[in-house]
Parts: C-alpha cells; sequence; structure tokens
C-alpha cells in the first residue's frame, strides 16, 4: 500500500477475457475417455514438451496423486508445455485442467475450426479451468497446452483432461474412489461458525462436508468454515473424499461448540466509517502523531508491522528518529486517546515491500499470537490485511479466526486488496474475506495503481471513474460481502500513488451510486446499498500535506450518508 506497479499486462489480460471464445458442450456417451496421456504427471514430463526448459514435475502442491507439473516463466518465455492429443474428426471436446499459482493459462491448438483458451489470475489453492471445443472434419490430433505470463510467478497443474470420443491414442487408468479422509479436527470456534481440518487423501478431488448426517458444501482444500449456527450449541462433523470414480466413506465424526458470544466484525463503529493509513515512516508526506490524524477518521490503520525470523510472526518498531522523535509512550498514549474519541487503530501487515508469509499451521499461530501480543502492548484493536505479495486463503483463515479466539468480538479486521484480487470469488483475497465474513469488518479494495478491469456487468473499466469504482465495488456485493463489508479506498492526492487518483467529488459521488443510485456514470448497481461501509484512503500523512482536502470532503460526505 500503495502498489506502484505496470499494470498494463492486467489490462491486456481482462481485455482477453472478452476475446475467448467458446464452442458448444456436447452430450457425453458412454465410449467417451479422457485422451490426454500422463494427465497426472505422474509419470514425469512424458508426452510434455515444455518451452525455454520451464517445466518439471514435484510431489507438493498436487491435486491428485503423487506429483504435478510446475512451470516457472521467463521475461521472454512464458512457460508453455504442451502435448499433442489423438482425437476423432467431428467431434465435441472438454478440456479441463486443474491449475495453482501464478497466472495460469489452458488451451489447444490444431482443432481444423476454432482453436480455444481460457485463464486465471494467480490463485493460491486449487482452481479448475475448463472449455470444449470442436474438431474439423480430417483432424486427428490436436495441441493441448498450458502456460503463464511472462515474469510472472510460476504456475502449477495437474490432472489434465480432453474428455471426448476414443481418439484411438489410449488413456491412462481410470481412477479408483477414493480412501476415508482421517485426522478430521475443529481448528477453532465463534458464536456462529466451526472451522475444520483434515488430511489430504491421494487421488482425491474434492472433499463433501457433512453437518449432523447432511451435506452442506464441498471443496477442494483440506479445511472449511461451516458458518449460519446457532451460539453456544454442538454440532456434529464429517467428511468424504471425492473423485471422478466416486465418493469415500465418511470420516470419524467430530464434534464442534460454537461459542456463546463471537466476533460481529467490528465492535463498535458507525454505520458509515473512514479508514486512513498512517504512516510510520517518512517519505516527504507529512509527518504526523496519531494525535494529529483528522478526527474524520474512524479507522486508523499503523502502516505497517515488521517480518521477523520466526515464520509467520510480525512486530512493530516506532521509527521514533523518522517521526521527529516520537516517543513509544506518546504512541501509546496517543492510541489510548483516539480511543477515547471513539476512534479504532489496528496495525496493518503487508504493503507494497511487505514479505510476511503465511502458508501453513504454523505460521498460522505464529501470526495469530504475534499480533495479539501487539494488541496488548500497543492497544491496537485488530489487523488490517494489505499483504500484495499472495496470501494462502485457508491458513489466513486459520490465523484470523485464531486471532478473534483469542481477541473476543470486538476485534476489528479490515482488508486492502488490488483490483486484481477481487475479480472473482476464487481469488485468495476473495475467498479469504468469505471465509471470515462473519468477523470481517470491512474490505477497502485499493481503486488505484491499476489497469482496466472487468465490473460486475462483465464490461470492461479503466481507473479515475466513477464507473471504475461503483462497477468493481459491484463484483464485491454481489459476491457475497455484506454492503456494510465493502469501502472504497483511494489515494488522497496525485502524490500518493502512481495512478488511479480521482477527485473528492469522484469518490463522493460513486458513494451516491451505490447508497442511492444517485449521481452514477454510465454504470448504474441494479440495486442501491444504504449500508455501504464507507472509504479509505493512502493515507492520513498525505491527506494532510494537501490541506486535508480528501478527508475534510469525503469524511464529511460518508458520515453523513443516511
Amino acid at each position: 500500500m500503495p502498489v506502484l506497479r505496470n499494470r498494463r499486462l492486467w489490462a491486456g489480460v481482462a481485455m482477453a477475457a472478452l476475446a475467448l471464445s467458446f464452442a458448444g458442450t456436447g452430450q457425453a456417451s458412454a465410449a467417451d475417455i479422457n485422451n490426454a496421456k500422463n494427465a497426472g504427471f505422474e509419470s514425469g514430463l512424458t508426452n510434455w514438451t515444455c518451452t525455454a526448459g520451464s517445466g518439471t514435475t514435484v510431489s507438493s502442491p498436487v491435486h491428485s496423486g503423487a506429483a504435478a507439473l510446475k512451470a516457472t516463466p521467463a521475461g521472454q518465455d512464458n512457460a508453455q508445455c504442451s502435448e499433442s492429443v489423438a482425437v476423432k474428426p467431428n467431434s465435441t471436446y472438454t478440456l479441463s485442467a486443474w491449475v495453482q499459482g501464478g497466472y495460469s493459462y489452458l488451451g489447444v491448438t490444431g482443432t481444423g475450426t476454432t482453436d480455444v483458451s481460457t485463464w486465471t489470475p494467480d490463485t493460491t489453492s486449487w482452481k479448475q479451468l475448463s472449455t470444449t471445443f470442436t474438431t474439423g472434419a480430417s483432424t486427428t490430433s490436436v495441441s493441448v497446452y498450458t502456460h503463464g505470463w511472462y515474469g510472472q510467478a510460476a504456475y502449477y497443474a495437474d490432472d489434465i483432461s480432453v474428455y471426448g470420443p476414443d481418439g484411438g491414442g489410449g488413456s491412462d487408468p481410470a481412477p479408483t474412489v477414493p480412501a476415508t479422509p482421517t485426522g478430521l479436527s475443529v481448528s477453532s470456534t465463534t458464536s456462529s461458525s466451526v472451522s475444520l481440518a483434515w488430511s489430504a487423501v491421494s487421488g482425491a478431488t474434492g472433499y463433501n462436508v457433512y453437518q449432523n448426517g447432511t451435506k452442506i458444501t464441498a471443496v477442494t482444500g483440506t479445511s472449511a468454515t461451516v458458518t449460519g449456527l446457532a451460539a453456544s450449541t454442538s454440532y456434529s462433523f464429517q467428511v468424504t473424499a471425492t473423485n471422478s470414480a466416486g465418493e469415500s466413506g465418511k470420516s470419524t465424526a467430530v464434534t464442534g461448540t460454537t461459542t456463546a458470544t463471537g466476533g460481529n466484525g467490528g465492535g463498535t463503529l458507525p454505520k458509515h466509517a473512514v479508514t486512513g493509513y498512517w504512516q510510520n515512516f517518512n517519505n516527504g508526506a507529512t509527518v504526523q502523531k496519531l494525535s494529529a490524524v483528522s478526527s474524520q477518521y474512524d479507522i486508523i490503520a499503523v502502516a505497517f508491522a515488521d517480518a521477523t525470523s520466526t515464520p509467520g510472526a510480525v512486530s512493530f518498531t516506532l521509527d521514533s528518529s523518522g517521526l521527529g522523535g516520537y516517543t513509544v509512550d506518546q504512541f501509546k498514549a496517543d492510541i489510548a486517546a483516539k480511543h477515547a474519541a471513539g476512534k479504532k487503530v489496528v496495525i496493518s501487515i503487508g504493503g507494497q515491500n511487505g514479505t510476511i508469509s503465511v502458508s501453513d499451521s504454523t505460521s498460522a499461530t505464529n501470526f495469530a499470537n504475534s499480533v495479539y501480543s501487539l494488541m496488548q502492548t500497543y492497544g491496537f484493536d485488530g489487523v488490517d490485511i494489505d499483504l500484495e505479495n499472495g496470501l494462502n486463503a485457508t491458513y489466513m483463515t486459520q490465523a484470523l479466526r485464531t486471532l478473534s479466539s483469542k481477541a473476543g468480538s470486538s476485534l476489528i479486521i479490515t482488508m486492502a486488496p488490488q483490483t486484481i484480487d477481487m475479480q472473482s470469488t476464487s481469488n485468495s483475497y476473495f475467498q479469504t474475506a468469505l471465509n471470515v465474513k462473519d468477523i470481517l469488518t470491512v474490505v477497502n479494495m485499493q481503486y488505484y495503481n491499476s489497469g482496466t478491469m472487468l465490473g460486475c456487468d462483465g464490461k470492461v473499466y479503466g481507473q479515475g471513474t466513477v464507473d471504475f469504482l461503483t462497477a468493481l465495488a459491484c463484483i464485491q456485493l454481489q459476491g457475497g460481502l455484506a454492503p456494510s463489508q465493502v469501502g472504497l479506498g483511494l489515494p488522497a492526492s496525485t502524490s500518493a500513488a502512481g495512478s488511479g487518483y480521482v477527485s473528492p467529488t469522484i469518490v463522493n459521488n460513486a458513494l451516491d451510486c451505490l447508497t442511492a443510485g444517485t449521481n452514477c456514470g454510465t454504470f448504474k448497481p441494479s440495486k442501491t446499498y444504504p449500508d455501504l461501509r464507507g472509504a479509505m484512503t493512502w493515507s492520513t500523512n498525505w491527506d494532510a500535506a494537501a490541506g486535508s482536502s480528501w478527508s475534510n470532503s469525503v469524511g464529511a460526505h460518508v458520515h453523513a450518508l443516511p
């Protein structure tokens, strides 16, 4: 926060998404098979060819079986791995694959009709890509490929499928029903939810979760959070493993008991609130003590916590010298004074250069314990998640729920994802927000330093307009977040971000459009959201440097919303 990155790549990706071409889906027949060979990479890279030596096989992460493809792009190479697959002329096939990691593409060429492809942004959990294609009258083989994006993170692929009529090239052995899951346990509880975890099952592509004997959800990972439960109530849970061959038996049952009281997603906050990031460093903006932060800010996010040598753990060191001799005692006293004025102060984790990684149960526990320790030491009311270098939805969820169990119902949890992070509910940030919805305060997406993005209507919008704010906020509002959990994050001045600054008037118009249906641009949401939480800015320091024009205008407007 803020992210000074080149977004031309994302603009191209968004436009490419609109250009995908899909053939009609054919009816499967009894003779249909998966025509891909070594589809799960259990035999290394046999049958596969990867450009520039970019591909290898790994034992973790895998979607099923014991291996998966890992391909690492370079500056001039997109890490394309391909296989020639025998097919039958004039036939329809379903092409699919499970992917994880960096930007991932799946496609086919040489169909004799229309070649197709599909893609997904980076994701920290397995996601299935799928499309269909039809072969031409003389087509007997096609080239199936996966690839990433130039200079981006490595991607993983597993369980490739070219499902349709037998092309004569043979297929891999059919899967068998997976074993019954073991190790089911309750990882955390609130007054309305129970979080579960279990051991992975070889060959499984998904898991079903049962509550009191009734299936309630299906997941692809080895954890799930069951929400909407009654307080102080015991529930029985079991899980099964699934793949295309069928479903395993149910696991040994465990009992989860909800607490008497739980997180209310933000403690005592006004219906409409303004969040501002306070800089614990001097980068040319006005140097402030917390006591000098405008009263228009209801939530102050202290930027930032520091990584430690312990995986997942964070610490905080006040930059006393850079802030004109500001002492720790003064800092603590200023937090207490903000509390007395009805404000909340949270510690922000991440930022543009943040390197904190929560990628397993141990680091999740370390994260929760260290954040809670900072809350006790300084008086922070909670935590802001601003990890701009990726996060793991499973373990960040675990970390936040563990923190909630320690801090109680007054815990504040805010998030500041980038625009690309909230384009789909399958993205790890969006998944995390939905996973902790019952204890989440607000998601203030950064509507800046961004390329063009898709709105909820499927159209492409460019930053710097009312439409960009409203059409992208609509994705979150339609994707499962409560209106009270959605805020608009904008820079306080042109100096605060590389791009995307809009005048306070544009921010206020977007707020009016979303809450009342007035002052909209060309995009108008299908309904209004009068409970929209409000707005956020980077930063209180840059706001002060600009004469507090942002907080005086947007802050007053937010607090005047009905």
